[in-house]
């Protein structure tokens, strides 16, 4: 019941913001074309290749491809009944929720669509994630400056990543730009509009800044100030305490997956 009242929520709200903007979802014929042929029941003969095999509670992640332009799928229907319909219909509709948000910045990858509530298809964002950095390759100081004012232009538009401590969530393309993967643990700053959660959500909003400092004493440590050694290490009770509840979150669906 909460799944769907969610759900309901953002379709709603949604619906009603593109009325104010004079838009429908897509307010472009070429996005609203792309990948319209995909189905649920075709997409493990249509795909290109695999990203990344499914888990009991991890969709598969699939490659696909529309006219020449490469897109990617979270595909949360290879995943136990129960569990897909229950929990990956309700983090697809809030990841897509969160792109449109996103909409149009540099860096976060475009959505195209949803398929039958079970999966969703954004396009594929260039280059190799951190994680994949060869052995001793470094960063420099601008790709850092470019990160955290991507990270700035989310947070303007009242979203937080909260995910971004895993390197392959990030990705440096040919020029030197990142991107940022994977927003299915965003939250949204309208969800912690109310004291004391406005609190919790700066510290979220904070976290997305330490990661980069994680990321920067890896891969640029000449680069790291006396002010970031002292904000990294610091998190507070209530920060903790929310992972503390995430993490045994994620326990129990891995139980019931």
């Amino acid at each position: 019941m909460l799944t769907f009242t969610c759900c309901l929520y953002y379709q709603i709200e949604e619906k009603y913001c593109n009325m104010v903007e004079g838009k429908i979802w897509l307010d472009t014929l070429g996005i609203r074309c792309m990948f319209r042929w995909l189905t649920i029941k075709n997409l493990s003969e249509k795909q290109i290749g695999v990203l990344r095999q499914p888990t009991n509670t991890r969709p598969i992640i699939r490659l696909v491809e529309d006219n020449g332009v490469q897109g990617v799928v979270k595909d949360f229907s290879v995943n136990g009944f129960i569990y897909r319909n229950l929990i990956g219909r309700f983090l697809l509709w809030r990841e897509s929720y969160v792109y449109k948000r996103l909409k149009g910045i540099k860096g976060v990858p475009a959505f195209y669509r949803k398929i039958s509530g079970l999966a969703l298809v954004v396009s594929k964002a260039p280059g190799k994630d951190l994680e994949h950095l060869s052995e001793g390759e470094s960063l420099n100081l601008e790709f850092f400056q470019k990160l955290i004012r991507l990270i700035q232009k989310c947070h303007e538009h009242g979203v937080a990543h909260c995910d971004l401590k895993r390197s392959s969530n990030i990705l440096i393309d040919e020029s030197g730009n990142p991107h940022l993967l994977d927003w299915a643990a965003a939250i949204l700053e309208k969800e912690f509009c109310l004291y004391p959660l406005t609190i919790i959500y700066k510290k979220f909003i904070d976290d997305d800044f330490k990661a980069v400092i994680k990321l920067k004493m890896r891969y640029c440590p000449q680069e790291i100030t006396d002010e970031e050694k002292r904000n990294y290490p610091h998190r507070v009770l209530g920060e903790s305490t929310i992972r503390a509840v995430r993490d045994a979150g994620r326990k129990w669906l891995q139980k019931i997956a």
